[in-house]
C-alpha cells in the first residue's frame, strides 16, 4: 500500500498537463539527437572497425584501419596541412579580431554601422564565399591580380593553382570569414573591463601601449581562452571552403583532414577507413582541447 502511493506521489507531478506539454515540445529534439547524433557516432565506432564500402556488407577487421592509417603516408600530408592552417589562420584571425574590436570600441553613431559590416561575411555561407573568393583570386582577370599590378605594379601569384599559394589563399578566405565573430566577442569582453582601470593607469603616466599590455589583454584573457578553444575546434574541421575552393588540390597542398574524410569515403568508398580517420580527427582535436584546459589555468584569469 506505501508503495503505491510512494509510486502515484511520483507519477502525478510526471503526468500534468504543463510536463506532458514540455515532453511533447521536447519529443523532437529528442528524436533529432538519437537519430542524427547518437546514432550516428555509434555507427562511426562500428564502421572504424570494419571494411565497407557501401555495396556489399561490413566486413569486420579490428583495429586493421588504425593500423593501416599510421602506416599511411598521405595521411602524414593532410595532417601537416591540417595543423599549417591551424596555426596559422587562428593567431591571425585572433590579432585581427582584437585589432577591429580596439577600432570599433567607441561611442559613435557610424560605430554601429562598421560593427555590421565587419560582422558580416559570418552571414555568408562558405559555398557563397568560397565561389566569390574563388573568382576574386582567378591568376587571370580575378580582381585582388588586378589590383595589384594596377595599384603596386606587382603581378600576383597564381594562387589557386600554385601548390605554393593555395593553402595562404585558403587562410586568407578563412580569415576574412571569422575575424568578424571574434571581433564582436573581442568587443563584448572590451565593454566588459571597467573603466576605472584606464583612468587610474592614465594617471600614473601609462600610455595607449601599457595599457593594452598590462590592462586590456590581461583582462581579456577569459575571451581569448574561449576564441581560442572554438578556433581550433572549428579550424581541425575545416571542409567547405577547401572544396569549393581547390577540391584538396595542387598537389595535395590543402588537403585537410574534413576533406579527406570526405574523399576517402564518398569518392572512394571506403566508409570504414573514412570513420577511422574520422576518430583520430576526434582524437586530435579531443587532445588538443585537453592541453588548452591544462595550459590555460596558467595565463587564463578569471
Amino acid at each position: 500500500m506505501k508503495f503505491h502511493r510512494f509510486f502515484d506521489s511520483f507519477r502525478s507531478p510526471f503526468l500534468r498537463s504543463e510536463n506532458i506539454n514540455g515532453l511533447l515540445f521536447v519529443l523532437p529534439l529528442i528524436f533529432g539527437f538519437f537519430a542524427f547524433q547518437f546514432y550516428p557516432f555509434l555507427a562511426s565506432v562500428f564502421l572504424s572497425l570494419t571494411r565497407y564500402n557501401l555495396l556489399q556488407p561490413a566486413r569486420w577487421v579490428g583495429i586493421g584501419n588504425f593500423v593501416l592509417l599510421v602506416k599511411d603516408p598521405d595521411f602524414y600530408k593532410v595532417l601537416w596541412n591540417t595543423v599549417y592552417f591551424t596555426t596559422v589562420s587562428i593567431p591571425a584571425g585572433m590579432i585581427g579580431g582584437l585589432f577591429l574590436a580596439l577600432l570599433v570600441n567607441h561611442k559613435l553613431k557610424t560605430m554601429t554601422l562598421f560593427r555590421t559590416i565587419y560582422f558580416l561575411p559570418m552571414f555568408t555561407s562558405w559555398i557563397a564565399a568560397g565561389v566569390v573568393w574563388a573568382w576574386l583570386l582567378h591568376p587571370s582577370f580575378g580582381l585582388v591580380n588586378y589590383i595589384l599590378w594596377g595599384l603596386f605594379r606587382i603581378e600576383g601569384p597564381e594562387w589557386l593553382v600554385d601548390a605554393r599559394w593555395a593553402m595562404l589563399a585558403i587562410i586568407i578566405v578563412s580569415i576574412w570569414k571569422n575575424i568578424g565573430y571574434n571581433m564582436l566577442i573581442f568587443l563584448a569582453g572590451l565593454q566588459g573591463i571597467p573603466h576605472t582601470f584606464y583612468e587610474a593607469a592614465e594617471l600614473d603616466g601609462a600610455g595607449r601601449i601599457r595599457r593594452l599590455w598590462h590592462i586590456t589583454i590581461p583582462l581579456l584573457s577569459p575571451t581569448t581562452f574561449f576564441i581560442l578553444i572554438v578556433s581550433v575546434i572549428a579550424a581541425f574541421q575545416i571542409f567547405d571552403v577547401v572544396y569549393i575552393m581547390t577540391e584538396g588540390g595542387p598537389e595535395w597542398s590543402t588537403r585537410v583532414i574534413g576533406y579527406h574524410v570526405w574523399n576517402t569515403g564518398f569518392r572512394y568508398m571506403k566508409m570504414g577507413y573514412a570513420s577511422a580517420i574520422a576518430w583520430v580527427l576526434f582524437i586530435f582535436i579531443f587532445g588538443a582541447t585537453l592541453i588548452q584546459w591544462r595550459i590555460g589555468k596558467r595565463w587564463v584569469h578569471y
